[in-house]
């Protein structure tokens, strides 16, 4: 897809098609206004009925019958101009390119109407919300109706922005490129992406990007005493055995301590010996996504070629119940000599979190985030709107937070007060593994504290974000590749 700001537009310029953003009670403003004249007040009429004010998310489509350039006109509300903000216009590109997609027209022009949002933010919004919302994964679909509509390219009428605006749609191009890229590592199925493939799909991303990437086999991990990642892995360790995935990012020039980023790659959790219901176990593969995370993330940050050191790493493994798979009342040992009884083997994600967050003590981190598909806790607490957010210092967290919001990938901090310790005491080990279902959340975050005690820490469980299950303006049903954009953000914060 292409996507460029049109420097000089003409409402006679031949088009398909033509989508007007437009404010609340600024229904008739510049182009609007325009098309109006030319329309003959078919939009001041639609306004008077009440047929379409310009409220969030209402839209209107009209033919042109010749009088205009385009054959068609969308107009789509974007509600109230002081709301306006990246999300705004990121949705209005969404919104608009799925409309395309509707209309089967695979080229069209999109005016966005004067606003506040700064003209770089503004171009990435734009960028970001049109690649995102045609995304869809159709890899192993031999029956089709007729292929979907690939959009070849966008014309953006945006006739306040400088040469920034330019500079935001290549940026949001590339960051949009990395969150499909993880979205189609989760949207796969698990016996495509297994830890190997996912090891593969990274080291050759990295090649493409210029990151360095280094994947320990089974017998690198055992070296280092991962005790805790081999006792999730040992239930398909002869068959699908583990991974992990070191992705480094050093540009010349950058100094400091690296940030960095762990993502949880369990390819398939089936639960272990604690075997999950069948009902919905089809979904398990996308308890990837954290991991799928990272790897997108690391790819945008070399693309942006953002002078921050920064490293991801990504214990990737199977969750399976077999002849050789860790029981329940089992003691485990991780990689930092801490022990580790184990109570529900579907309690997996802290396991292999726990080794690799040991793992980064060795690069005396200015700050570590990582991210997993890691409880159910956190979808009844906040649902699909939120990501729970956890860490061990207040200033970070913060720091981790702001990152969120400014990619709309909003995370809610919850408590991680010590009282939560008395949840995973154990009487024959250090901790064991789940502190039962009251507080699920924040008991999962309290054992990976103890893993993350060198260094300032913060924990995104993106248990209820990494899956849509109807579908948002740039967001189709499916695999979200939540975590990608936030990551971006929090790196530039450092740049």
């Amino acid at each position: 897809m292409q996507l460029s700001r049109s420097a000089s537009f003409s409402l006679d310029t031949p088009s398909p098609l033509l989508i007007l953003g437009a404010w609340e009670d600024k229904v008739l403003d510049g182009r609007l206004g325009e098309v109006d004249v030319k329309l003959g007040g078919a939009i001041a009429d639609l306004q008077a009925r009440g047929t379409f004010k310009a409220k969030k998310n209402q839209s209107v489509d009209l033919l042109t019958l010749g009088r205009l350039g385009a054959r068609r006109v969308v107009l789509l509300g974007l509600g109230k101009e002081a709301d306006a903000s990246p999300e705004v216009l990121r949705q209005l590109a969404g919104r608009a390119a799925k409309a395309a997609v509707a209309h089967k027209e695979p080229a069209f022009v999109l005016v966005i109407p004067a606003n506040p949002v700064a003209s770089k933010d503004a171009g990435q919004a734009v960028a970001e919300g049109a690649a995102l919302a045609t995304w869809h994964f159709s890899a192993y679909r031999t029956e089709q109706d007729e292929p979907p509509v690939e959009l070849g390219s966008i014309d953006v009428v945006a006739e306040e922005a400088d040469a920034t605006f330019e500079a935001g749609i290549s940026e949001g191009l590339l960051i949009a490129d990395a969150v499909r890229f993880s979205r189609n590592l989760v949207q796969a199925p698990p016996n495509e992406v297994t830890p190997t493939v996912l090891a593969d799909r990274a080291a050759a991303m990295a090649k493409q990007v210029g990151l360095t990437c280094t994947v320990l086999d089974e017998n690198q991990i055992a070296d280092l005493k991962m005790g805790a990642f081999l006792g999730v892995a040992a239930g398909s360790r002869g068959a699908q055995p583990p991974r992990f995935i070191i992705l480094e990012h050093r540009p010349d020039g950058a100094t400091g301590d690296p940030l960095v980023l762990v993502g949880k790659g369990v390819t398939f959790d089936s639960g272990g010996i604690s075997i999950k219901p069948a009902d919905g176990m089809e979904k398990m593969k996308y308890d990837m996504a954290g991991g799928a995370a990272v790897i997108g993330a690391m790819q945008a940050i070399a693309a942006l070629k953002l002078p921050v050191p920064v490293i991801g790493l990504v214990p990737a493994t199977e969750n399976m119940p077999s002849g050789s798979a860790t029981h329940p009342g089992d003691v485990l040992t991780a990689m930092n000599g801490k022990t580790i009884e184990i109570v529900n083997t579907d309690a997996e994600g802290r396991l292999i979190l726990a080794d690799a967050l040991a793992y980064a003590t060795r690069y005396k981190p200015r700050g570590v985030v990582d991210l997993a598909t890691l409880t159910g806790a956190c979808v009844v607490a906040l649902g699909q709107q939120a990501i729970g957010l956890l860490g061990n210092d207040q200033a970070w967290i913060d720091t981790v937070r702001a990152a969120c919001e400014r990619a709309n990938e909003r995370a809610w901090q919850l408590p991680l007060w010590k009282e939560y310790n008395d949840q995973i005491k154990s009487d024959i080990a250090d901790m064991k593994n789940s502190g039962g279902r009251a507080a699920g959340t924040i008991t999962a975050a309290a054992m990976l504290a103890k893993f993350a005690e060198d260094y300032n820490w913060a924990h995104l469980d993106i248990a209820g974000t990494a899956w849509e299950d109807k579908g948002r303006p740039y967001t189709p049903k499916g695999a979200t590749g939540v975590g990608v954009r936030l990551l971006v953000e929090l790196v530039r914060a450092h740049a």
